[in-house]
């Protein structure tokens, strides 16, 4: 349940700022919130895993664009492009993980993070900004990596490990 919570509190947090600062909050946004999304979806996909993993994900990615919405009707274009982005994310970074099954947690999650970054890097900031903006894709991309290995760092160490 944290994970959920952790997860739609990042979502609702980056859109809103995103709504509320416009693109000079994206690459903020991707180092602290989408890094920690794009790390507890994999905890998620583990707890998940043939358990209707597909249909949880795709409530969980529409809860945080609704939620988004309802809190700032302003931010409308917004919580399109994180719906979309995410759900083009997720199906990447779903199957990467995936195919990563035999490798170390660590590579999972980070390896899934690659193609996943990438994709929502570029999906985002086109449709909520409605041009393709090479620069913030390039900051959000890093941003997204750096932070999700930070994230994944803390999310994987074990409570006896201090």
């Amino acid at each position: 349940m944290i994970y959920i919570i952790m997860y739609l509190t990042a979502i609702v947090l980056a859109n809103l700022s995103v709504a509320y600062f416009g693109v000079g909050a994206t690459i903020i946004n991707a180092f602290l919130f989408i890094g920690l999304d794009l790390t507890s979806r994999d905890k998620l996909h583990d707890a998940w895993k043939g358990n209707n993993l597909l249909i949880k994900m795709g409530l969980l990615i529409a809860s945080g664009s609704l939620l988004s919405w309802v809190m700032n009707k302003n931010a409308g274009m917004i919580a399109i492009a994180s719906f979309v982005s995410f759900v083009i994310a997720g199906v990447i970074d779903t199957i990467v993980y995936h195919f990563l099954f035999n490798k170390s947690k660590m590579i999972k999650i980070n390896g899934s993070n690659i193609f996943s970054a990438l994709a929502d890097s570029i999906v985002f900031p086109t449709i909520a900004f409605g041009v393709f903006m090479p620069i913030v894709i390039l900051g959000q991309f890093i941003a997204k990596l750096t932070g999700g290995f930070v994230w994944s760092l803390l999310l994987t160490k074990k409570p006896n490990d201090q």
